[in-house]
């Protein structure tokens, strides 16, 4: 069973395509992760066959991300893998994978990995070619470095389109955080004129006539 862009989250064995690592035994500094795949899983560079393997962040000097992959135990070295920042709106307190389906019986690539908690995860950078096949397959953008590189810490990163052109990988990729939307300014209180009142002249006219008819009165009674 092939799975598209999936998001999984790592729990059990039972899932096909999926992965779990038991206890989940994460470091936070390193993110020290051990995962079990029960398929074969296309990382960059090659195929991991299906079995255990220990994921964590390389100590770099530069800003990059550094994944290694490890043996289930950690004491044989497989991969070094560039990864850049790929940021999600909602964490979630499990390592989550996400995987790319490749047609037939290939393995699925592995694109993405996220650990428990983090609102960011690594997204996993291809070879050239390679990622350029990606792109076609799952039609969407693949970050993509050069075939021949030998210093992580200093290639230029890119991003290749479904239609195989080089974008900038922050176009790609959400590389930084989310900007948190404004507060909704507050209505403006709007301000309602009361009618002005009628013209004061009834009101003399009525004096004038109280006034008229109060003299009378004295007169009469004088």
């Amino acid at each position: 069973m092939k799975i598209v862009n999936t998001v999984l989250v790592v729990a059990a064995l039972s899932f096909v395509g999926a992965v779990s690592a038991p206890g989940a035994r994460a470091d936070q500094w390193n993110k020290k992760t051990v995962m079990t795949f029960n398929q074969p899983v296309e990382i960059p560079g090659q195929i991991l066959p299906a079995g255990t393997y220990t994921f964590k962040l390389l100590e770099s000097p530069s800003d990059r991300h550094i994944v290694q992959v490890f043996n289930a135990d950690g004491t044989q070295l497989i991969a070094t893998i560039l990864t850049i920042n790929d940021y999600r709106l909602q964490p979630t307190g499990r390592t989550v994978v996400k995987f790319a389906e490749q047609p037939g019986d290939a393995p699925d690539a592995l694109k993405a990995w996220f650990y428990p908690g983090d609102n960011f995860g690594q997204e996993f950078v291809y070879p050239k070619p390679r990622a350029i096949e990606l792109a076609v397959a799952v039609k969407e953008p693949v970050p993509a470095l050069p075939a021949d590189t030998t210093d992580l810490n200093t290639v230029a990163i890119v991003a290749v389109t479904p239609e195989q052109k080089e974008v900038p990988v922050t176009e790609a990729v959400q590389t930084t955080a989310p900007v948190a939307a404004a507060p909704a300014a507050a209505p403006a209180v709007e301000t309602a004129e009361l009618p002005k009142t009628a013209s004061a002249l009834p009101l003399i006219a009525l004096l004038g006539l109280a006034s008229l008819g109060a003299a009378l009165a004295v007169k009469r009674l004088s």
